[in-house]
C-alpha cells in the first residue's frame, strides 16, 4: 500500500543512500518535531496581534530543525559507537553496524552543518550570532551522560534554543520577559519526555555505565515529571502573560497540563514499547500549545 510515512520513504531511498538516512533518523521524525516545535511557539508568540505566524519563517526553522537534528544525531552517533554496540536497541545504527565508516560520517556531518549555516544565514544577524551560540550545546550534550545524572536537562537546553531564536528572527531581538520563560517551559517538558524516553535503556546503561535521569530517579520518577510538568506549565503562563495571550492560549496550556498529567499517570517505565508510545505522544503536546498560540493571537 502506498505510505508516505518518513520510515516507508527512507525504506524507499537507494540503498547506498540509507545508512546516512537513518544516521540522521530521518525515519524517526518524532525529535524532529520535538527540536522545531518550541520553535514555532516562539515564532508564533512573536507575530503581530491579529495575524498569523510568519509561514516563510516556518518553512526556513522546518528545514533547519531537520538538519540540526540530523548533526546532532550524527554527533552523538560518533560520540557513543562504542557504546551502541552494547545496547540492544541501538546495535543496529550504522556506525555501530560498521554500514559507514568516522570518515564518511564527518564529511556527512560537515555537509549537514554547511547546510544548517546557509539556512541560518538567511536570518537577521542578533539571530545568526544567537544561533551559532547553540552550537557549543549541540556538540558536547552527547558526553554528558558520561559524567552526570542529568544529561536531559542539557538536552533541554540545546533542543529548546528554538524558543529564543524563533522570536529574535521575527523581531529582531529578544523579549527576554517572554523568552526566558519559554524557553524554560520547553526545557521542563523535555525533563519530561527525555526521562519517559531514558526508561528504555535503564537496564542496559547500568551495565555499560551509562548516567541519565531515569537511573537517577528510579521509582521516583512520576513525582519528578509531576514536577516538571508543573514547572512547564507556569513558565508558559508567564511567557503568555508577559506577551498579553487570549483565553485560547490559556485553553492549549490546559490541555498540555491535562495531556501530561495523563501521560504521566499511565505511563509504565518498566515496559520499553509504553516509554516509546508516552516520549512520541509528545508532538501531540507542541502542536496543541502551537494551535493555542495562532487562536490566541488571532
Amino acid at each position: 500500500p502506498l505510505s508516505f510515512s518518513a520510515a516507508e520513504l527512507v525504506r524507499a531511498a537507494p540503498s547506498p543512500l540509507r545508512p546516512y538516512l537513518h544516521l540522521m533518523r530521518l525515519h524517526q521524525p518524532a525529535g524532529t518535531w520535538l527540536l522545531y516545535l518550541p520553535c514555532t511557539w516562539s515564532i508564533g508568540l512573536a507575530a503581530e496581534p491579529g495575524c498569523l505566524p510568519d509561514w516563510h519563517m516556518l518553512s526556513l526553522f522546518g528545514v533547519g530543525a531537520v538538519l540540526m537534528r540530523g548533526a546532532g544525531c550524527t554527533i552523538n552517533d560518533l560520540w557513543d559507537r562504542n557504546y551502541d554496540k552494547q545496547v540492544a536497541r541501538t546495535a543496529g545504527r550504522p556506525l555501530a553496524a560498521g554500514e559507514i565508516s568516522t570518515f564518511q560520517s564527518f564529511v556527512f556531518l560537515g555537509g549537514q552543518l554547511s547546510l544548517a549555516l546557509c539556512v541560518l544565514l538567511c536570518l537577521n544577524y542578533y539571530s545568526i550570532i544567537l544561533g551559532a551560540a547553540s552550537l557549543s550545546l549541540v556538540v558536547t550534550y552527547p558526553l554528558m551522560k558520561r559524567i552526570t545524572y542529568w544529561p536531559q536537562l542539557v538536552l533541554g537546553l540545546t533542543f529548546n534554543w528554538g524558543a529564543l531564536l524563533g522570536w529574535s528572527a521575527i523581531q529582531g531581538s529578544c523579549e527576554w520577559s517572554v523568552c526566558l520563560p519559554l524557553y524554560f517551559a520547553g526545557v521542563m517538558w523535555t525533563l519530561v519526555y527525555d526521562t519517559i524516553y531514558a526508561h528504555q535503556d535503564k537496564r542496559d546503561d547500568i551495565i555499560i555505565g551509562v548516567k541519565s535521569t531515569a537511573l537517577k530517579f528510579k521509582e521516583d520518577t512520576k513525582q519528578w515529571l509531576s514536577g516538571f510538568s508543573t514547572a512547564m506549565v507556569s513558565g508558559l503562563c508567564v511567557a503568555g502573560m508577559n506577551c498579553d495571550q487570549t483565553f485560547p492560549y490559556y485553553s492549549a496550556v490546559a490541555a498540555v497540563g491535562a495531556h501530561l498529567a495523563h501521560q504521566i499517570y499511565t505511563l509504565d517505565i518498566d515496559k520499553p514499547e509504553d516509554c516509546w508510545k508516552k516520549f512520541a505522544s509528545n508532538r501531540t503536546v507542541g502542536v496543541l500549545l502551537f494551535i493555542g498560540i495562532v487562536l490566541g493571537n488571532l
